[in-house]
């Protein structure tokens, strides 16, 4: 398994080197982030759960790093986690069985 901790740093020290290299790209991608994260009609636990279903989805490691802390700030259980991970996993078997059907599509009759 992943040393979440570890990971969790290095990203710290890549992104403050990126800052560094690219500033305006990082104000950006926060400025970004923190306009995602304005509570409006949903409350944080509920974001970060959507968010930890989508950072699976799209295979983020990073996004699970951040996002994992957050919900657990957020006061979501293991158990809600779980939950939302697997709506992420019915969802990426849902897309790969419609997509799929254009393999069929273009193989023709």
């Amino acid at each position: 398994m992943k040393d979440w901790d570890a990971y969790s740093a290095g990203l710290r020290t890549q992104g403050k080197a990126l800052s560094a290299l690219h500033p305006d790209l990082v104000k950006g991608f926060a400025a970004l982030n923190q306009g995602a994260a304005s509570a409006r009609h949903l409350d944080a636990k509920t974001r970060e759960l959507i968010a930890l279903a989508v950072a699976v989805t799209t295979r983020c490691d990073g996004c699970i790093d951040a996002h994992v802390r957050k919900a657990k700030h957020a006061g979501a259980t293991r158990e809600e986690m779980a939950e939302a991970l697997g709506v992420a996993i019915a969802l990426n078997a849902g897309a790969a069985f419609t997509y799929s059907l254009h393999v069929l599509d273009a193989a023709g009759e």
